[in-house]
């Protein structure tokens, strides 16, 4: 039986009430890849709040709580802002509301390029604190020595290659990669290397179609796309992207739904009922006992 605890909204919104459900785990999900093939595409969606998690849980594999919070939460410029603090703090939220899910957690920038040593410490705060199975850290050659670092020493790690935002002043932005020779090599190279170095799942974000194709079809561990590939052995979005929550989101996505505009005629209703004085109604107050 779970340990974690699932939100009641009927009483305190965080009453603990444990579910009879085997979560899966990272070697579940290395096995869904069976002779280079999955036949059903892993499903994954950012996460950062325990009553997300809830909502999304029934319907994905894995829960990426990302640095990308930095932007959808918090509204800084990019991802290189993201504390380990703040990482930790929505990690346990998200474990605390999923019951289903493999739950990754994002190394922000800072915590793990300076050695694998700097780096197996920040990732076991993040595994022992938030009750996660698995990290993700972005980079490719540069990182194996690192991964195979982490994952001799029990911490599974989920690779992030192609675009990765945390070097996006060294790219020079966020657009698509691999459209040179000598880019579509390296990513090529990048994915073997994270590959045989024991990451259990690689993301490849935001590069031409053929070389998302050709790492699926030739890496043994799952490929998780973003601005790649359906022939992907899975997919990832930003959840709030896929929402419609903001106006402009990169090309990759597509929306879903239109949460901004349901949030925000929501508001005006609510704001007008306010102004008219028609609410609070009856429904809504206390009167004396007769």
């Amino acid at each position: 039986m779970s340990t974690t605890f699932q939100l009641d909204t009927a009483t305190s919104r965080a009453n603990p009430t444990p579910q009879p459900m085997k979560r899966l785990t990272v070697p579940a999900i290395q096995r869904r890849k069976v002779n280079g093939k999955t036949a059903e595409p892993l499903v994954m969606l950012t996460a950062y709040t325990a009553r997300q998690a809830q909502l999304l849980d029934p319907h994905c594999d894995i829960l990426l709580v990302g640095d990308s919070l930095g932007q959808v939460i918090y509204g800084l410029p990019s991802t290189l802002g993201v504390t380990l603090d703040m990482m930790i703090a929505h990690g346990a939220a998200v474990v605390r509301g999923s019951y289903r899910s493999v739950v990754v957690v994002d190394m922000p920038f800072g915590t793990y390029e300076a050695s694998p040593q700097a780096a197996f410490i920040a990732a076991s705060r993040i595994m022992a604190e938030t009750g996660a199975a698995a990290v993700k850290l972005e980079g490719g050659q540069a990182m194996a020595e690192t991964i195979a670092f982490l994952s001799q020493r029990g911490i599974p790690v989920m690779a992030h290659v192609g675009l990765t935002p945390q070097a996006v002043n060294a790219l020079g932005g966020y657009a698509a990669r691999g459209r040179s020779d000598t880019e579509h090599e390296k990513i090529l190279a990048d994915g073997k290397a994270v590959a045989d170095a024991g990451a259990f799942a690689v993301v490849i974000e935001g590069v031409i179609e053929p070389i998302a194709v050709a790492l699926t079809h030739s890496l043994g561990i799952p490929t998780i796309g973003i601005g790649a590939s359906a022939q992907c052995d899975g997919q990832v979005l930003v959840t709030e992207d896929m929402l419609g929550m903001f106006e402009r989101v990169p090309r990759f996505v597509k929306r879903y739904g239109d949460i901004a505009g349901m949030i925000g005629e929501t508001a005006a209703k609510y704001a007008e009922e306010v102004r008219a004085r028609s609410f609070p109604g009856p429904e809504q107050t206390y009167q004396p006992k007769s």
